[in-house]
């Protein structure tokens, strides 16, 4: 199960958020991530399963390589997170605003 937590955690690494970025732009293979990156084809395997064990990308197999996309349901518990979190927010607010009314 993926859940926010885990998917933030995982994003707190700055290298690991360019990887996360660039897959949301398209699917990679390692060697096109590392090709983009300042960092080693081993250090963007050890990223890239950082943020598939957070449920935020999977892979599948094209030939002898694997190719990296952003997980949907991953995304989706960060945006629930954050969505309750801005409803919270914006409830706060019309409470803030009918107290200063009053």
């Amino acid at each position: 199960m993926v859940t926010y937590q885990a998917a933030f955690a995982a994003l707190t690494d700055p290298t690991r958020r360019a990887v996360f970025e660039l897959l949301v732009e398209r699917p990679r293979a390692v060697g096109e991530l590392a090709a983009e990156l300042p960092v080693s084809r081993p250090a963007v395997s050890q990223h890239l399963k950082v943020l598939k064990d957070a449920g935020l990308v999977v892979d599948h197999a094209e030939g002898t390589r694997r190719r990296y996309r952003v997980d949907p349901a991953g995304v989706a518990a960060l945006r629930g997170y954050l969505d309750q979190l801005w409803d919270k927010a914006l409830a706060a607010f019309v409470v803030a605003v009918e107290e200063e009314e009053t």
